[in-house]
C-alpha cells in the first residue's frame, strides 16, 4: 500500500472517529415520517448531536436566536412537534406520552442513537416522558421553562377552554392570551419586532396541533416520579418572571433532580430562550460543553 493511500486511510479513520455518532449524517432540513405524522427539523453546526423541542403552539423556530451560539460546538437540531410549524399531524388526538414517542421515533429515523436533548414548556414534559421511556438515548438533558407537575383543574379546564376556542374563532383568536404570558411586559411594550415574531408563530399552528396540544396539556401525567430517576446530568433554564411555570417550580425540579442546575434569566418571561435569547443561548452553551 503507498503512502498516499494510506494517508488517506488514516484520515479517514480519523475523521470517523472524531464525529460523534449521526451527528454528520443529518441533512441541513427535512421531514420525516414517523409515528403517523410527518415532522419537519432544522439543523445546523457541526459535533455531537443536541436537540431542541419547543413549547405550545409554536416551533422549532422558537429556538431561532440560539442556533448560532449553540451550533459552534453542537450539531444543533430544532424540531417541530406533530401540527405546529412545518410538521403535520392527521389527528387532534394528541398526548405528552405520544410526543415522546415521536420523538423518539424522530431520533431513529435519522440516525441519532444518543444526544443532549432540551424541552422548553410542554417540549419539557415531553422530554419527561421520553427519559421515561428510554433513558439510555440521553447524554444530557436541558429543562426550559417548564414543570413535572400535572395540570391541576383549574389549569387543565383553561387549556381544554384554549382547545375549544381554537376549533371555534380559528388559531390566530389565541395569541391575544398567549402572548402575555410567553413575554413580559416591558419586552412587549418595546420589542413589538419580538411579539410579532411570536404570534406569527402561534399563528403558524395547525388546527389539529392546536387543539390537540391544549387537551394534551390538560391531561398531561404526574412526571415528578421521573425526576428522582434521571442519572444524567441536566440543566434548568427559567426567565425569573416566567409566569406560566414560575421559578417555584424550577426550584421543585432542582430539588428532584440529583446534582441538576439551575439558572435563572434576568428580565425574561416563559420564551426565555427567545426574549433573552444571549444570556439563555451562553448558559445552555457552557453547560453542555462540559458533557462527553
Amino acid at each position: 500500500m503507498n503512502r498516499k493511500i494510506k494517508t488517506m486511510l488514516a484520515l479517514t479513520t480519523a475523521l470517523a472517529i472524531a464525529a460523534p455518532a449521526g451527528a454528520q449524517t443529518i441533512p441541513d432540513r427535512g421531514t420525516v415520517n414517523v409515528n403517523g405524522a410527518k415532522v419537519f427539523y432544522k439543523a445546523t453546526g457541526s459535533g455531537q448531536p443536541l436537540i431542541l423541542i419547543h413549547g405550545y403552539p409554536l416551533s422549532g423556530e422558537l429556538f431561532k436566536n440560539n442556533r448560532a451560539a449553540l451550533a459552534q460546538n453542537f450539531r444543533v437540531i430544532t424540531v417541530d412537534l406533530p401540527g405546529f410549524g412545518g410538521s403535520t399531524t392527521p389527528s387532534r388526538t394528541a398526548s405528552i406520552e405520544n410526543y415522546a414517542t415521536t420523538m423518539l421515533a424522530f431520533m431513529d429515523a435519522v440516525k441519532i442513537d444518543k444526544a443532549i436533548v432540551g424541552g422548553m414548556s410542554m417540549g419539557g414534559m415531553t422530554l419527561l416522558q421520553m427519559y421515561k421511556q428510554a433513558p439510555e438515548r440521553f447524554k444530557g438533558l436541558i429543562f426550559i421553562d417548564t414543570t413535572a407537575d400535572a395540570a391541576a383543574p383549574a389549569e387543565a379546564g383553561n387549556w381544554r377552554g384554549t382547545a375549544q376556542q381554537a376549533e371555534m374563532m380559528g388559531v390566530s383568536s389565541l395569541v391575544p392570551a398567549l402572548l402575555p404570558r410567553m413575554l413580559t411586559g416591558k419586552s412587549r411594550m418595546e420589542m413589538p419586532n419580538q411579539v410579532e415574531f411570536l404570534s406569527n408563530l402561534v399563528k403558524q399552528a395547525s388546527l389539529n396541533g392546536a387543539i390537540g396540544g391544549a387537551n394534551a396539556l390538560a391531561a398531561r401525567p404526574d412526571a415528578n416520579p421521573i425526576l428522582p430517576t434521571i442519572g444524567v446530568p441536566t440543566l434548568l433554564v427559567f426567565g425569573v418572571e416566567d409566569n406560566v411555570t414560575p421559578i417555584e417550580l424550577a426550584m421543585k425540579m432542582q430539588k428532584g433532580i440529583v446534582g441538576s442546575k439551575l439558572v435563572l434569566i434576568p428580565g425574561a418571561g416563559h420564551a426565555a430562550t427567545f426574549e433573552k435569547a444571549a444570556a439563555a443561548s451562553a448558559a445552555m452553551l457552557d453547560w453542555a460543553k462540559t458533557i462527553r
